[in-house]
């Protein structure tokens, strides 16, 4: 099974069957721009043989053979590594080195029975204003449906959003006044203003709430009118990773600080890392989050969270917590 996805938010699906070409720039037609967190792929455009327009889940039945349900044994991760990879980052952000740094805890499972390549057809179900995303290749693969996108361009019009802060479990009511999130909020939608303003005439929302899969975000939606970047690729490095995924200075010593993190706590290359797709003049890009990968029989889960000076070891727990349990709904396992 060699297959590519991608959803947008409308609905409109398709997928792309193998073998792909590869290529380090765009080319005619339809191609997937597929990367992993650090864009070490120097060709991650993938140019499908053939590609299908998506309609109904029956038309998945095509590319996925009939399998039993889907059944996973989860392993609950432990609190040590996190917490020694909290205490770290939230030291530095005290120390002024760093304003903020999203670490990801990544839950592992074992599939008992079933195909885990059955869940494309539950990222085409995932609810309307969610982009789902999947590769799946030599007995392995990743899926997934995030509310978060990195870049949507036509011609010189842009779009981003900055999706950042995360409602307590039982405390929506006071999230519109929670400094913390609000504070974690920003921080990305000001990096997201000040980076796009170098390429273009950049126009900032009002701060919203968004809920999406049962979990409630800050939400800020820019525009912007680029000036003379067009080259889809080179955007997707200006704006990846944003402080939603990544860290704040975006300099190589706190990059490099992150990614010693994600190894540690068994991050997959793929959490965070943009997902897109190139067709009929738009590039669609994801910011792959709320997502599964797996190799096998073996299976992650990853999540992150935002830390910053007012974080709390306990709230953060809870809130990986909450994540993980909203992916594993959407997705039913």
């Amino acid at each position: 099974m060699d297959l590519a996805f991608f959803r947008l938010p409308d609905g409109r699906a398709w997928i792309g069957e193998g073998p792909f070409t590869e290529a380090a720039t765009p080319t005619d037609g339809a191609s997937f721009y597929i990367n992993d967190f650090v864009l070490a792929d120097a060709k991650p455009w993938k140019v499908p043989s053939r590609l299908f327009e998506i309609n109904s889940t029956a038309d998945f039945d095509r590319f996925l053979p009939a399998s039993k349900p889907l059944r996973i044994t989860w392993q609950m991760p432990g609190t040590e590594w996190f917490k020694m990879v909290f205490r770290r980052i939230r030291r530095d952000v005290l120390a002024q080195r760093l304003r903020k740094m999203v670490p990801v805890l990544t839950e592992t499972g074992v599939v008992v029975e079933g195909d885990p390549a059955s869940l494309l057809r539950r990222a085409f179900a995932a609810p309307t204003g969610f982009w789902a995303y999947a590769r799946i290749e030599n007995g392995g693969g990743l899926v997934g449906a995030t509310p978060e996108m990195l870049l949507t361009r036509t011609d010189s019009n842009l779009q981003t959003m900055a999706l950042a802060g995360t409602a307590k479990p039982s405390g929506a009511e006071d999230f519109t006044t929670d400094l913390k999130e609000i504070e974690e909020h920003e921080l990305v939608a000001n990096f997201l203003e000040e980076t796009l303003s170098q390429v273009g005439e950049v126009v900032r929302d009002q701060r919203e709430i968004s809920v999406a899969g049962g979990l409630t975000h800050f939400r800020t939606r820019f525009t912007a009118v680029l000036r003379n970047v067009r080259d889809d690729g080179a955007l997707v490095r200006l704006l990846h990773p944003t402080p939603a995924v990544g860290c704040l200075p975006r300099d190589e010593p706190s990059l490099s600080k992150l990614m010693e993190y994600r190894h540690q706590l068994g991050a997959g290359d793929f959490f965070g890392a943009p997902f897109g797709f190139r067709h009929a003049g738009e590039f669609h890009c994801a910011v792959a989050i709320r997502g599964i990968s797996w190799s096998g029989s073996e299976v992650k889960l990853p999540c992150g969270c935002g830390i910053v000076a007012g974080s709390a070891f306990d709230h953060e727990w809870r809130e990986l917590r909450q994540k993980r349990d909203a992916v594993a709904k959407l997705f039913g396992v």
